[in-house]
């Protein structure tokens, strides 16, 4: 496991903390729970709904209104959680934790293209999850644009 030094600024303090980055493993299982967290938003809360207002949940098109709607639940959950807690739900329960290298807070602009335009270029291009296990930050390709990773968080 990699550790480094950084400083962190809180209420005019400096401390000094041992990071440990995230490695592919950490990061799969919590990305597999968060994609059971939205599966069952999905089948609790939205097909429901569909049938209620007569929607039909059939077709397997990319423009079916199902999908529509789970793309938008997915993408939705992940920018949220991010920018309000830099973590989803997976996340929590792995104690990991999204950052900027810089020590900034994680700006709308880099958590929209982090979460959006940048996990999209990672999933089409599989390389860029697997670098996780690689790179020394253990950055995803969708990290190395916004300049973020992944950390492990104390409990």
């Amino acid at each position: 496991m990699e550790t480094n030094e950084y400083q962190e600024n809180s209420n005019d303090k400096t401390e000094n903390h041992s990071v440990r980055y995230a490695g592919f493993w950490m990061r799969f299982w919590a990305y597999l729970l968060d994609l059971v967290v939205l599966g069952s938003i999905v089948r609790l809360l939205i097909k429901p709904v569909f049938r209620i207002v007569d929607i039909p949940l059939s077709g397997s098109s990319m423009f079916a209104p199902l999908s529509i709607a789970s793309a938008v639940i997915f993408y939705l959950y992940f920018v949220l959680m991010t920018k309000y807690f830099n973590q989803t739900l997976g996340k929590m329960v792995f104690g990991l934790k999204v950052v900027d290298l810089k020590r900034d807070q994680l700006s709308w602009g880099s958590i929209l293209f982090r979460e959006w335009i940048g996990r999209y270029i990672s999933a089409t291009i599989l390389v860029g999850y697997i670098i996780v296990a690689f790179l020394p930050k253990k950055q995803g390709l969708h990290d190395l644009f916004t300049d973020t990773t992944v950390i492990h968080i104390e409990r």
